[in-house]
């Protein structure tokens, strides 16, 4: 960049998220215990120190949560569809995943590569 030059805006925002245990009709096999939860806060999960969370839970619900993180289509069904089922299908349990706060980024925070317009 040349001196004097004002860097471009490179600001983006995500939702932070909260992940609450819910139980259904159907009993829970695995180990939640409902209204345990978890926050995604930016790249960061943060696990409140009395909550426990399942690792077979958490792979299964790990590839939504940046969809979830940002702005999406009204008729997206990514935006609607909030509670997923425990991996375990004998398992009642559901994850319901709540859009929070907003939160401001900067993309030269948080990678090395720089911003291609037009591609």
């Amino acid at each position: 960049m040349r001196k004097g030059k004002v860097a471009m805006d490179d600001k983006f925002t995500l939702f932070n998220l909260k992940v609450e245990i819910v139980g259904t009709d159907k009993p829970m096999v695995c180990s939640h215990k409902e209204g345990d939860y978890f926050l995604v806060e930016g790249e960061n999960l943060i696990f409140p120190e009395t909550n426990s969370f399942s690792m077979y839970a958490l792979s299964a619900i790990l590839p939504l949560l940046p969809a979830k993180q940002r702005p999406l289509h009204t008729n997206d069904w990514m935006l609607s569809d909030s509670l997923i089922a425990c991996p375990d299908p004998n398992c009642g349990a559901r994850f319901k995943i709540t859009r929070t706060e907003t939160q401001e980024f900067s993309h030269a925070e948080c990678t090395i590569e720089p911003i291609h317009k037009g591609e």
